[in-house]
Order: C-alpha cells, then structure tokens, then sequence
C-alpha cells in the first residue's frame, strides 16, 4: 500500500549544496539520502514529494556540513497482507516466479502459480496440466499478498495467483468474459422456463 507521510527530522546538508538556499539544498539532500531507503517501520521510500519548513541551520563543530531541522512529505510503499498488487514476472525458476511489484520485488511459489498442477518447462515457463496456461518473462499479472518478511531492512513479499480473479491478465479477462456468457445463458434459460408456465 502507498502512504503520504509527514516526517521531521534534521537533515544533514552536505558543503558541496551550500551554494543553493536552504529549501533547495534540503530538497536535494533529501532526495539523495532517501533514494533507495528502505525502513522497516515505514516501507520503501519511493520519492520525497515535497519540503514543508526549513528551520535555521546548526553547525557541528568538525563535521563541515550543516544540520537543518526540517518537516517534509514522502510517499512510501509498505505491504499489507492480502492486499492485490499489479506486477509483472521478472524471472521464472523451477521453484516459482520472481515479480517485479514497480518499488519491490515478490515472489509466487510454483504451487501458487494457478488453480491447477504447474510444472517448469525447458523453455522456461510455467505450464498448468490441464488448462495449458503458462506464464512467461514479462506477463503482467494480478497477485494478491500472502507473506511478509522482514528479517532484514530488505522486504520479502510471498504473493499467490491461485485465487478467483486473480492471475495473468489474459486468464482474469478470459474468465471473467466466460462467468458473463455463462450468466447470460442462464438468463435466457430463466426467460424461457417462465414463459412456458
């Protein structure tokens, strides 16, 4: 899930920004501290939207940069179980697929692939027994968030497709359009058992 976060803290503005006014070295240093930074606590920091207040500057003596106690907005990404998420398959293993969430990485267990027995090919992809789907490098899929692991500033996120509506997004749109036209059927069924009474 994205949040929009309102932080203060002191932020620490390297001698290579002190040509720029304090907002503007701030911003600068910001993004480059927050670039890439994962926290437990509050996810994987995606972009720094915006520097709210920039207090006067504090000197450490032997340091050489400048300390500004500053309030600004970041926007982070943090998993929420069960949640749904948009991803796309990066790479494909004999034990699942890894996949790229845009700010993280997931990862489906070969079991959690589809709602069928999946095996790995030699062209590497993963096959079901019956349905003969495979997922492939690149397919964009719909995932929901089963596990959340955290052991170390790097999130891990275990991901499952064996879920109605869920999976490669041809599979949902095809299933989808198979429950309307079984619907409509019905209907007309329904339709014609009430006329002949």
């Amino acid at each position: 899930m994205f949040y929009v976060l309102t932080v203060e803290d002191y932020v620490r503005v390297e001698p290579s920004l002190f040509n720029l006014d304090s907002f503007e070295a701030v911003e600068n240093q910001l993004k480059k501290s927050y670039e890439n930074f994962q926290d437990r606590e509050i996810g994987v920091v995606i972009d720094v939207l915006d520097v709210l207040d920039v207090r006067d500057g504090v000197i450490i003596p032997e340091d050489g940069a400048v300390y500004y106690k500053s309030l600004f907005k970041i926007i982070v990404f943090k998993p929420v179980l069960q949640e749904l998420l948009f991803c796309n398959v990066q790479e494909i293993t004999s034990f699942g697929a890894f996949m790229d969430l845009g700010v993280a990485k997931g990862m489906i267990h070969i079991s959690q692939a589809m709602e069928d027995f999946v095996s790995f090919s030699k062209s590497g992809s993963l096959t079901g027994k019956e349905t003969k789907r495979s997922l492939n490098v690149g397919d964009r899929c719909l995932a929901r968030v089963i596990a959340i692991s955290q052991k170390t500033d790097d999130v891990k996120i275990g991901l499952t497709m064996r879920q109605q509506g869920l999976g490669k997004i041809e599979w949902v749109i095809a299933d989808k359009e198979k429950e309307k036209r079984a619907a409509d059927k019905e209907k007309k069924e329904t339709k014609k058992e009430s006329k002949k009474k």
